[in-house]
């Protein structure tokens, strides 16, 4: 049992090593006050080290199991949620913690002041106060479930090992006759399990609040699925990007990718799929533009990037023949059954090259999508240099001598 609560807590020092969040730190803390306070009560740290001082085994004894019950209970209350999700879980928490700290300093304490011989009493009232954390572990964890968090069962259920724990630990403190070595193994067992179920739902919860965090921290304007700049953030981009451009003499291309069938696997992949469709392809026209281009989302279908380059323009034919053939590649999606199902992207390319210097970015990206909204042709393999593109003439709307590439 204490090479496994030696490996928890190794792991939860990775955990802060790599993640360095709050989180971490509590189910860091949580690890060691609470497996040491298990330890103790094993009688093993006599065994190993029998140089130990009476007194300070006994303050240990009185005061670690109280603590480790503050702190749990203080975490189970910001794990559910804290007063954000429940004002009746936070108050049954926050106070239940703060009395059982208030109960830990007493026992300890008392364990200063208390003979060898009177010292059993004393681990009775200890075992007596530690249970009152697990019976409101118990009932704020049924509370939670009951009201829809769908962790909270399984916290249930890694309360009900912490009862079973923490009788058994006590009753190995205390010596009652009639328990062997089977009520010991059963304990350690469930010390562990307690211990590992615990753990896990708190890494997971961890990451929840981090991609939570992480979808509120999105700027104006990003779309959630992709992270790409949308709406009024695209236009005003690409408009810096047209004004740079037009600084230099060069010309700008924009290239608009129209994903005509982005919610065909609905029905039969469950609805929602098409955002892991988005983050694919985002990532491949990403990957496929490049860093020096812009890359954003006009809407869920489209897809629009400017390239900048010069009168030759042999930048501007790669990056579309890399959009040509790396976007439209068929990929795997996880639908909501948990199968895998295979999606091939039915593309419409709008390509425009133009002079930056008096364009409208609104316009250019509207004339491009309604290219791509032409008809559909499958487009033959040829070579990546016989990409052309031409620019067409700015006279107040756009001419019609843009190409368009299918």
């Amino acid at each position: 049992m204490t090479g496994g609560l030696f490996t928890l807590g190794a792991l939860a020092i990775a955990d802060v090593l790599f993640n360095r969040t709050l989180g971490s730190y509590r189910n860091l803390l949580f690890v060691a006050i609470t497996g040491t306070s298990c330890v103790v009560m094993t009688g093993l740290p006599e065994v190993f080290f029998p140089g130990i001082p009476e007194r300070a085994m006994m303050l240990l004894k009185a005061g670690m199991g109280p603590l480790a019950g503050a702190v749990a209970l203080n975490y189970l209350g910001n794990w559910l949620g804290g007063l954000r999700e429940d004002v009746i879980v936070h108050r049954i928490t926050a106070w239940g913690s703060g009395v059982l700290f208030l109960c830990a300093i007493v026992l300890a304490l008392l364990a200063t002041q208390t003979t060898s011989q009177e010292f059993h009493r004393l681990l009775v009232a200890t075992a007596a106060i530690n249970m009152v954390p697990v019976l409101l572990g118990i009932v704020v964890s049924v509370r939670a479930a009951t009201l829809g968090d769908p962790l909270a069962r399984w916290m249930v259920l890694a309360c009900l090992g912490l009862a079973g724990m923490t009788a058994g630990l006590y009753l190995r403190g205390l010596r009652v006759e009639g328990f062997g070595l089977g009520t010991w193994i059963f304990t350690a067992t469930i010390t562990v399990a307690y211990f590992l179920i615990a753990s896990v739902l708190i890494v997971i919860r961890n990451r929840q609040n981090r991609r939570l965090e992480r979808l509120a921290s999105l700027q104006l304007g990003a779309d959630p699925a992709t992270g790409l700049p949308t709406g009024s953030v695209l236009l005003s981009k690409v408009e810096h990007f047209f004004w740079r451009t037009a600084r230099f003499g060069g010309e700008c291309t924009v290239v608009c990718l129209y994903l005509r069938n982005l919610y065909e696997l609905g029905e039969a992949a469950g609805h929602g799929v098409e955002h892991q469709i988005l983050a694919a392809m985002a990532a491949r026209v990403h990957r496929a533009a490049g860093f020096r281009c812009v890359v954003g989302l006009y809407h869920p279908r489209c897809f629009v990037v400017v390239i900048s380059a010069d009168k030759r323009r042999r930048f501007v034919n790669l990056t579309v023949a890399r959009l040509r053939h790396l976007v439209g590649d068929p990929l795997s999606v996880v639908g909501a059954d948990g199968a895998r199902h295979d999606y091939t992207p039915k593309l419409g390319m709008g390509v425009i090259t133009l002079d930056p210097a008096h364009a409208d970015p609104l316009e250019v990206i509207n004339d491009a999508e309604r290219q791509a909204l032409g008809p559909v042709s499958v487009p033959q393999r040829v070579a990546q240099d016989a990409v052309e593109t031409r620019p067409a003439p700015l006279a107040g709307a756009l001419g019609g001598n843009a190409v368009k590439v299918e």
